[in-house]
């Protein structure tokens, strides 16, 4: 190939492929991948100088962009990435060139966090602000979202004029299981790894999701500190420790080659044993004055590198494909391979997502294939060896029934997948029960997604209405054990009596009704009256409600227009589950319908929880993102990028005092 058409269809693949990973947070190959089309053009770049790129993200830029939804910052201290390396070679290299220059140099060995870089601001001791990566010289500020991570402190006790760090944000390996298995109940998209997880977390517009998602952080350098002065990085690193900041701990201090191969390897030894995801090592100058003797070019400085670990991956044996059929239908091929030991794991199924993927790769029961985990967490099949593939191995074609209940099974509409047209399929209900158990829906404490469908396999629940009946089994539950003896049997009936009393938006939440979700069924408790009025309400007034639009009041509609479903919301009624709108009772009137209000900071004598229900109940609706259609931001001490955004677009800003006011 024409070397000038091989750049410019590298320049197109890695600038593609920068923009799924750095701002939509859904990579499509793997860092491994993206990694090796940035050196060959990196190398194409150094051999012809004439065809190489301003702009190029290879050699001259950060990948990211600020997004829009949030305020720009400009860095103080442009946020460069550092060098990275793939083989043992090259470490050598970057470290006797700095000890040809600087002998007594030494190296500071540490994890390479996989996450999200964040810039934190402190004046006087104060948080006041945090900033993603961006593209290196302009991030978004995530203020509020900072302030609900429990490991970044919103003040420190050495009070300097002004202070700058820098951390990775990350999710836990507990913290992204957890979301997944929400993700999985709600019928939503699986998170594919913990990176991408906390970057789509950090960049949410409502910090209570960040909250929900429980990221953590870990300050790994010092950018700026006003009044202090430090010699060495790992006096930096103890002196951020002993102000509460979460640091990684103390890292290997090397002073030759292999004291820093033998770091890289031990850390590559225990990374699959650590409670969050590492894609490398980072090896330092220790010494700050070298440091800046050595300096840096526009995107990497010449004092550190970043080695990067291949992925592991190993053959197995498509024994079976199976396929799974979700809360919403849904049915997914699923490979189930001859176990494996892959990062630390056993592995012994792969998702092969639907009939596309399985033809792209040609892949058939008996195949040879070449899995790894996709970022270190999923399981996937990269591809089969041909030259092992047994005769006679058939093509693969999904059933055109649904495996469980032999409902005939329909393409979805973006044309991918498979759905079970069932209206009552066993696998559909168990993790419909599932979901209306959980936390976002009535919220049984306790109850857990295996005890349902142990529950459901035993026969004690075939339909929502059998929950409010267990307790009429009592006995037999407590023999028989299936979900443990009589302190969880009791636990689990307290939890679903409990749940009677809860507010309608809880309940309509938990129906699983296709595009409704906590927001819109609170919206429509403060609307209506009881769960019969929503039941009765036409599409066309649905559509006048606060962001519905007609694809949500149609799937309403739709729900309730089905006998089962109103029959079933009335048997309800009669086990004694609320079916009344607390929320539309307790409104004192409507003098802020249709007004949007936005709340930022720290109220005096309120929470923001408390302030938005004293709002709702007027008729008001709360928000999380400031825009020219919001109404008022209630702001409160420490208010962050939305009141600046406020007062860009003229939005009138309100304290609590004036709230208080406007209700008397």
């Amino acid at each position: 190939m024409d070397v000038k058409a091989r750049m410019d269809e590298l320049y197109a693949l890695v600038a593609y492929h920068a923009d799924r990973y750095y701002n939509g947070d859904d990579p499509e190959i793997s860092d491994f991948e993206y990694d090796a089309l940035t050196r060959e053009l990196r190398k194409l770049e150094a051999e012809n100088p004439l065809f190489a790129r301003a702009d190029s993200l290879a050699t001259k830029r950060v990948g990211g962009t600020a997004r829009r939804e949030f305020r720009k910052v400009a860095h103080d201290v442009p946020v460069i990435s550092l060098q990275d390396v793939f083989s043992k070679e090259e470490v050598i290299a970057f470290v006797e060139r700095v000890l040809q220059q600087f002998p007594d140099a030494e190296f500071s060995v540490e994890k390479k966090i996989d996450g999200l870089t964040l810039v934190l601001r402190y004046h006087n001791g104060k948080l006041t602000e945090a900033i993603t990566r961006g593209d290196g010289a302009i991030g978004e500020s995530v203020y509020e979202n900072a302030l609900v991570i429990p490991s970044i402190p919103h003040e420190i006790p050495e009070k300097l004029p002004y202070l700058e760090v820098r951390g990775e944000c990350f999710m836990s390996t507990e913290s992204f299981e957890a979301a997944n298995r929400k993700q999985e109940l709600s019928g939503g998209k699986i998170y594919q790894n913990r990176r991408n997880s906390a970057a789509g977390t950090l960049r949410q517009l409502d910090p209570g999701v960040v909250k929900e998602r429980g990221l953590d952080i870990f300050i790994f350098n010092l950018e700026i500190a006003e009044g202090k002065a430090f010699s060495t990085h790992l006096e930096t690193l103890q002196w951020l420790s002993s102000q509460g900041f979460h640091v990684l701990e103390e890292p290997v201090l090397a002073r030759t080659v292999d004291e820093v191969w033998a770091a890289i390897e031990h850390i590559g030894k225990i990374r699959w044993s650590l409670n969050y995801a590492l894609d490398g090592a980072v090896v330092k100058v220790n010494s700050l004055a070298q440091r800046q003797v050595l300096g840096m070019t526009s995107k990497v400085p010449h004092w550190a590198v970043a080695y990067k670990y291949p992925p592991e991956q190993k053959e197995t044996v498509i024994e079976d494909i199976t396929v799974q059929v979700g809360r919403t239908g849904r049915m997914t091929p699923l490979a189930i391979l001859r176990p494996v030991r892959l990062a630390e794991t056993t592995v012994a199924r792969a998702t092969l997502h639907n009939q596309d993927y399985i033809d792209e790769k040609d892949i058939r029961i008996g195949d040879t294939v070449l899995v790894q985990k996709a970022g270190d967490i999923i399981p996937e099949v990269l591809n089969v060896v041909k030259e092992k593939r047994p005769e006679g191995a058939a093509v693969y074609r999904m059933p055109v029934f649904c495996p469980v209940c032999g409902a005939p099974a329909v393409r979805e509409a973006d044309g991918a997948h498979l759905h079970c047209s069932g209206d009552a399929c066993p696998a559909k209900d168990s993790r419909s029960m599932a979901y209306f158990i959980s936390k976002d829906a009535m919220n049984m404490e306790g109850f857990g997604p295996a005890a349902a469908e142990a529950l459901i396999s035993e026969g004690y629940i075939k339909k929502i209405p059998d929950l409010y009946r267990l307790k009429d089994h009592r006995e037999r539950l407590i023999e028989e054990g299936i979900v443990g003896k009589e302190k969880s049997v009791d636990n689990i009936l307290a939890a679903v009596e409990k749940s009677k009393e809860n507010d309608i938006d809880r309940l309509i939440t938990g129906l699983g009704i296709r595009n409704v979700g906590k927001q819109t069924a609170k919206v429509l408790a403060s609307r209506y009256p009881d769960m019969q009025a929503v039941m009765d309400a036409p599409a066309e007034e649905l559509m006048q409600l606060p962001d519905f639009g007609e694809v949500v009041a149609n799937d309403i509609t739709e729900y309730f227009a089905k006998a089962e479903n109103r029959s079933m919301i009335e048997e309800l009624g009669e086990l004694g589950v609320n079916l009344r709108s607390k929320a539309a009772e307790s409104r004192k009137d409507g003098r802020f319908a249709g007004k949007t209000f936005v709340l930022t900071g720290t109220l005096p004598t309120m929470t923001r929880d408390e302030a938005s229900a004293l709002i709702e109940s007027y008729g008001g609706k709360c928000s999380g993102s400031v825009s020219k259609k919001t109404s008022y931001v209630l702001a409160g001490e420490a208010a962050g990028s939305k009141l600046t955004k406020a007062q860009e677009l003229g939005v009138p800003v309100i304290s609590e005092e004036d709230l208080l006011e406007m209700i008397k």
